[in-house]
């Protein structure tokens, strides 16, 4: 063979490298060779958020690595110190004050909205609500009834309340002082899933009790609103100074005095200005509140595995799936 002949044949694989390597490049998905830290509070009922989620980031092409666990403000401060990537389950506007303390938008963002609507406040067995004409929780001023809620003879109403770090005991505490209930009301904390338990058991057992929870979840199909228990309103907003002007007022119940809350991803900030597929998807997923409420109640009854979680998170998708496909086809147009 001649060397004009071998030239040419050298660049004709030269040109067909190139165009096999222009095919594998358009191919590639915009999360390949990218590692993704979840972090999570170890709260069962909020894997299902961070599984779908991951799912979505592993469909883009990144490695997802096994969530890390650890108390909510430290894997709130994890994603901002980048040790995270991160955080599916950032109540919006309860955590605000965390989010501030880890570093604002410089550090970390809210993307998205995941579900929205969210209501919390207090309540209160319905038998008793109805004898006692109870309808707000400043009522609770009043020794007479805060009496009835007592369970252990200090003349206090025990409220099986929030739980340590959550964000809603600040809420509760500043509202203790600010309705002058402090001499009244006793705030239990602990466990949630624990002391709720006992506050159902109570119930259940047609005593009065007090206790704090939110919408949706587990709780309000074992002791629904309107027929076993009713919502507490209160005479006037009072909320902690990050979360003034917050609403908390909801058509049909009344004032609350809690904030609707917002469930959001909050993430890397560095991570979303160098990954904008990741943070297309971020902003496109949505779960209904239904879903959600129905994968808390498989954790209520027994399904709470990790491995229980996923095959939930992995169903929704399958659900989905018309709608998962075209929120990914965006995510990845985005990086391009």
């Amino acid at each position: 063979m001649s060397v004009k002949a071998i030239a040419r044949s050298f660049g004709g694989l030269l040109v067909a490298c190139a165009l096999i390597g222009a095919a594998n490049s358009s191919d590639k998905l915009p999360g390949t060779g990218i590692s993704v830290q979840p972090s999570d509070q170890n709260y069962a009922d909020e894997w299902f958020e961070r599984d779908i989620v991951s799912m979505g980031l592993e469909d883009l092409g990144y490695d997802v690595k096994p969530s890390a666990s650890m108390q909510l403000q430290s894997a709130i401060l994890s994603v901002g110190n980048g040790d995270a990537t991160f955080y599916a389950t950032y109540d919006d506007p309860l955590h605000s004050s965390f989010w501030e303390k880890a570093g604002g938008s410089a550090k970390l963002q809210p993307v998205g909205t995941l579900a929205e609507n969210f209501l919390q406040g207090y309540l209160i067995d319905k038998k008793t609500a109805d004898a006692y004409n109870i309808k707000t929780i400043n009522q609770f001023k009043d020794p007479k009834i805060a009496k009835l809620f007592d369970n252990d003879g200090d003349g206090k109403a025990e409220l099986y309340g929030c739980q340590t770090g959550w964000g809603c005991e600040r809420v509760i505490e500043h509202q203790l002082d600010a309705y002058g209930l402090r001499d009244n009301v006793q705030h239990l904390q602990g466990s949630y899933e624990a002391i709720i338990a006992d506050a159902i058991e109570r119930i259940k057992a047609g005593t009065p009790t007090l206790y704090y929870s939110w919408s949706p979840m587990w709780l309000s199909t074992v002791l629904a609103p309107g027929k076993n228990v009713v919502w507490l309103t209160v005479d006037h907003t009072a909320l902690p100074k990050e979360l003034e002007g917050a609403k908390t007022v909801v058509p049909g119940i009344g004032n609350l005095g809690f904030t609707f809350f917002s469930e959001r991803v909050i993430a890397n900030t560095a991570f979303l200005d160098s990954n904008p597929a990741a943070r297309k998807w971020l902003e496109l997923l949505k779960i209904p509140l239904e879903d959600i409420s129905a994968n808390s109640l498989r954790v209520h009854e027994g399904h709470g595995s990790p491995e229980d979680i996923r095959k939930n998170a992995e169903d929704w998708r399958q659900k989905h799936r018309a709608q998962w496909d075209a929120w990914i086809t965006e995510a990845k147009a985005a990086a391009k």
